[in-house]
């Protein structure tokens, strides 16, 4: 591996949503600003899509971690799940003991009488569904039935769906309407803006301890937003692939011809004419 080659610690262009790497793009400021506005209001559902490999995952760690005092948070990464199923996981999030045996009228009222509990002790309660575009629309009518426990003041719990842009589509069948009715706040989260590149690659260099020149070029960094379109996911790929590749050769500067190399041998990134 190069990471005494380069002096680094750790890897720093892992695909993994690690947030000690996390780099506020405009695009992740302004959604994660979305999403803490729109909690304080207390109502309703919160929609952040974007496409494949744009950090929603991310942005759905960076928010659970700014939520502290005074809040409780469940976090569902996979909700490909029966109705039944998404309660149960639900109920194990907020440390509901003896669930497993209820049926699901009985099963709500367990979970509403938790989150009651929790209002009067003043804290809040945000669940966060990561992959929202795999729910069946069984489940979704769950999860409306579930929003609709409210006090006279705010609902006791507000919900957040992080999907890719097919969620937009499964809101639209008329089975779910209420739902997409009750989207008070949402966000389009977008890739790396082509400024905000070189800082993005030094950032997660400098987190992973290196503390010398530019390893990229200005050719390297051209293509690489070329190949990527910007795509957090993408740009990792290639720019490890691309630092193995120096490595190889012994050297320590990333130039054109080695991202060039790294996108011949990446499936989803740009084919871009070579100069």
């Amino acid at each position: 591996m190069y990471l005494e080659h380069f002096g680094l610690r750790e890897q720093p262009f892992g695909i993994t949503p690690d947030t000690s790497f996390a780099f506020s793009t405009q695009s992740h400021q302004e959604a994660l600003n979305t999403l803490l506005v729109a909690l304080q209001y207390g109502e309703g559902f919160i929609k952040i899509t974007g496409e494949v490999g744009t950090g929603k995952t991310l942005l759905c760690r960076r928010l659970l971690r700014s939520l502290t005092d005074g809040w409780v948070t469940a976090y569902l990464p996979n909700p490909s799940l029966e109705p039944e199923t998404l309660l149960l996981a639900l109920a194990d999030e907020l440390a509901i003991e003896d669930a497993s045996d209820l049926d699901q009228y009985h099963l709500l009222r367990r979970i509403n009488m938790a989150l009651l509990n929790m209002a009067k002790s003043n804290r809040r309660v945000v669940l966060c569904i990561d992959e929202a575009q795999a729910i069946p629309l069984p489940t979704l009518e769950v999860l409306r039935l579930v929003s609709n426990l409210e006090t006279e003041k705010r609902k006791l719990l507000q919900i957040v769906l992080f999907g890719q842009p097919e969620l937009d589509e499964h809101l639209s069948s008329p089975s779910v309407r209420q739902i997409l009715q009750r989207i008070t706040f949402h966000y389009r989260l977008c890739g790396l803006a082509r400024s905000e590149l070189d800082h993005y690659l030094a950032h997660r260099l400098r987190v992973a301890g290196y503390r010398g020149d530019p390893v990229f070029s200005d050719g390297a960094v051209r293509m690489l937003y070329k190949a990527s379109g910007g795509t957090p996911r993408l740009v990792n790929i290639l720019a490890h692939k691309s630092l193995l590749s120096v490595f190889g050769e012994g050297k320590h500067l990333v130039k054109a011809k080695h991202i060039k190399k790294a996108t011949a041998d990446t499936e989803g990134a740009r084919k871009v004419r070579w100069w």
